[in-house]
């Protein structure tokens, strides 16, 4: 029988992410070694230092990943700059803290590539990450992120820790935030569209429609989440993220959810609501160096396969 030589605790453990991993893990990409724990704000309140204390010294993981985080879509964080900014900064600061006083090995940290430069060139990469402030719809979010490479890198130059961060593009799959005001953009136009279908109106898209994304589907970013865990050995973060050839506009993406969910009606673009940022085309060369041959679910195949989950899900998943 194998030993057990690793404890991988997931903070963040029931959302998006965490599911999608502990799902990839169910699925045969675990290995006998390997001990998990998925844990959510009802375990431990990571904005409380002696919470997160106390959660560390219950499970005594090795390893950890950290998604826990206060998040939310463009219109959430423009109404609510500071509270994501103050919410997030403790978060990390207890998990990272907590991480090196209890001896765990390496800690792998969930930022975004809404962290970037909001004035920048493209494709944007890892060296970019502090060459100018972020764009100013969710300034408190993206700074409080940025804190984690900086934190990463100070315990690895004083304590020697092996911690590090991914960066995802926009990331979407089962068990999203499926909410139409808070939630990100595909979820909120899925949600948007099981409404316009059950109603027999048009679907209203906010904004022009023209913003450019690169979208990594969930179950492709768990696995990625495990080989960097593994075998990722870099203090600098990596962009995790499919092609800039992959990128698809916020049109294309609506008119692929409403194939999916076969909605025949009018899409309407109400141009009195905020695009964000138009685009943040990130390269995932770094990725590529490393892992030439991932391959990375279709778009229209992912989204097919989240709408076919929301609808399976809609009572509770529309909460």
């Amino acid at each position: 029988m194998t030993e057990v030589t690793k404890r991988i605790l997931v903070t963040g453990g029931t959302g998006l992410v965490g599911r999608a991993i502990e799902k990839v893990v169910a699925d045969g990409e675990g290995r006998p070694d390997e001990e998990w724990i998925f844990v959510s704000s009802r375990d431990a309140d990571l904005t409380s230092s002696s919470e997160t204390k106390a959660l560390f010294e219950r499970h005594k993981p090795t390893h950890v990943i950290h998604l826990a985080a206060m998040v939310g879509g463009l219109f959430k964080n423009i109404r609510s700059n500071l509270d994501f900014w103050r919410t997030n900064i403790h978060i990390n600061d207890n998990v990272l803290h907590s991480a090196h006083e209890s001896g765990v090995q390496k800690v792998v940290s969930c930022l975004s590539t809404c962290i970037f430069p909001d004035k920048t060139t493209y494709p944007i990469d890892e060296t970019m990450i502090h060459n100018g402030p972020p764009h100013s719809s969710n300034f408190g979010y993206s700074y409080a992120k940025r804190m984690i490479d900086v934190q990463n890198r100070g315990y690895s130059e004083q304590h020697g820790r092996r911690f590090t961060a991914v960066i995802p593009t926009n990331v979407f799959g089962p068990h999203d935030n499926f909410n139409i005001e808070d939630g990100h953009v595909l979820p909120g136009l899925i949600h948007k569209v099981y409404l316009a279908k059950q109603s027999g109106s048009a679907l209203t898209v906010w904004g022009t429609g023209k913003p450019r994304r690169q979208f990594i589907y969930s179950l492709d970013l768990a696995r990625l989440f495990l080989w960097v865990l593994r075998e990722y050995d870099e203090v600098e973060p990596i962009i995790l993220s499919v092609g800039e050839e992959d990128e698809v506009s916020i049109q294309e993406a609506a008119e692929a959810i409403a194939e999916a969910m076969e909605f025949r009606g009018e899409l309407v673009f109400d141009t009195t609501k905020s695009d964000g940022q138009f685009k943040k085309t990130a390269s995932n060369a770094k990725l590529r160096r490393y892992l030439p041959g991932f391959q990375f679910t279709p778009f229209r195949k992912a989204v097919k396969e989240t709408c076919a989950w929301f609808n399976a899900n809609y009572a509770t998943a529309r909460k």
